[in-house]
């Protein structure tokens, strides 16, 4: 698995999602323009004493990350997907790509990608989850799948 994020705005989000992905072995993508610096304390401390285990790869654009994984599938998450995450079928070298918090995904993004995006369900009341806790609910459905190889 990998979990690309887009133009993440929240150090502590990200700080977050990095320790998840120290803690299942798996590679976090940064992809365009950042709304904070990598080193700023938030990320650190979100991610605590893990920072620095994260395998951390960053990328100019959407195109740049598909350069870079050019044989992986790629599945969009947007509260505007057709299919429910629990509906995919993740192989272990799918790329899970989520959108910065206060937006989501480009539209010409999720216009591009529409047969591979994907939601989670809420009951309505809120727009979407918090970014950290939509990743972590969506790779664990994804290495659940894996039968937890490797964890």
């Amino acid at each position: 698995m990998h979990i690309a994020l887009i133009e993440p705005e929240i150090p502590g989000n990200t700080g977050s999602i990095g320790r998840v992905c120290v803690g299942t072995a798996t590679p976090l993508h940064l992809v365009g323009k950042l709304g904070f610096a990598i080193d700023e304390a938030a990320v650190r401390r979100a991610g605590l004493d893990y920072w620095h285990k994260v395998q951390l790869r960053q990328h100019g654009d959407l195109d740049a990350l598909i350069a870079a994984l050019p044989n992986q599938r790629l599945w969009f998450f947007s509260a505007h997907g057709k299919t429910r995450y629990d509906q995919v079928q993740y192989r272990p070298d799918d790329v899970l790509v989520f959108g910065r918090e206060s937006r989501g995904l480009p539209k010409d993004v999720l216009d591009r990608y529409a047969a591979q995006g994907v939601f989670v369900p809420t009951n309505g009341e809120i727009r979407s989850l918090n970014l950290a806790n939509c990743v972590t609910a969506v790779l664990y459905e994804a290495l659940r799948q894996q039968d937890f190889a490797g964890l």
